[in-house]
């Protein structure tokens, strides 16, 4: 939706629970479809307050919501995640409304039971998530590996082993499955999710999959080609330089940069040629670049 569950029922954030419940009334007695027959613009908008006072009205996953925001909010719960545990059913008792029927016709028949509709058995609530911050080394962030992380739940410190996938980015979050909170009811415990940071790698800088590293070619070698030894990620490779190169000439190393991921296949290496200008000259390579310079180079 694009506006905030709080814009949707004219709320202020620190709005009490009880404007929250007035709000909705309000405005269910306004849109509910049994007093808008065939009224489409008002049957999607009493969804859009439903859902939004299906949250608000929740203090745990009001609590989400205002933490992660909008969008964080709901890659965490599911429409069915949102309307578990959700009654409303006095409210619309009181307007002389169905409850269950009405639901079942706005979200469809295959909607879930679990949801609470004027008394049904309430289904257990997840556990709270857990979000942290994870910094990584470059490298492990391009090839992947496993990192131990200490985090502390319910009280406790506890000892992860985590699987890096190859090629991850930073601001790119891990889902580690029910390492989150204790369900208050008995139900699954929460998630941790790991936001990740990706160190700075003195040689290698990142563009998608390629990488890119800068190498020193001295003068005579840029102007009459010859070989350098060029960083990968797991080793060194040595290269031919094209006589005649210029300072910021890229030679490509296929394949070596990213290894191939479920993002695509492998990123390739481009060495940047940095032409080396000695900042000393010996007598006699001074007087060999002063022969030079006589010869017009």
């Amino acid at each position: 939706m694009a506006e905030n569950y709080y814009t949707i029922l004219g709320l202020e954030k620190n709005a009490s629970p009880e404007e929250i419940k007035k709000a909705y009334r309000k405005l269910a007695l306004k849109y509910h479809p049994d007093k808008n027959p065939g009224d489409k613009k008002a049957e999607e908008k009493f969804k859009e307050i439903t859902e939004a006072y299906a949250v608000l009205s929740n203090s745990e996953k009001r609590k989400q919501y205002d933490q992660f925001g909008e969008t964080g909010f709901h890659q965490r719960y599911s429409q069915e995640d949102i309307y578990r545990d959700f009654d409303v059913g006095d409210i619309f008792r009181e307007f002389g409304f169905g409850t269950e029927d009405i639901f079942s016709h706005l979200f469809g028949g295959g909607f879930s039971r679990r949801t609470t509709y004027g008394g049904a058995r309430p289904h257990p609530v997840k556990g709270q998530d857990f979000a942290m911050r994870l910094s990584i080394p470059f490298r492990q962030a391009a090839l992947g590996g496993e990192r131990r992380i200490d985090f502390r739940r319910d009280g406790k410190v506890e000892h992860l082993q985590v699987r890096i996938p190859p090629g991850v980015e930073s601001g790119q979050k891990l889902r580690v499955g029910g390492k989150g909170g204790q369900s208050p009811s008995g139900g699954p415990a929460g998630d941790l999710f790991l936001e990740i940071q990706v160190e700075k790698d003195p040689l290698f800088t990142r563009e998608d999959q390629d990488l890119m590293v800068k190498v020193e070619v001295h003068f005579s070698g840029a102007c009459l080609g010859t070989s350098v030894e060029v960083p990968t990620l797991q080793s060194v490779k040595k290269v031919k330089v094209p006589a005649g190169i210029q300072s910021g000439g890229k030679i490509r190393l296929k394949g070596f940069g990213l290894p191939a991921s479920s993002k695509g296949a492998a990123g390739d290496l481009y060495a940047i040629i940095e032409v080396a200008v000695p900042k000393k000259l010996s007598p006699e390579q001074k007087k060999l670049l002063e022969q030079l310079a006589e010869a017009g180079l």
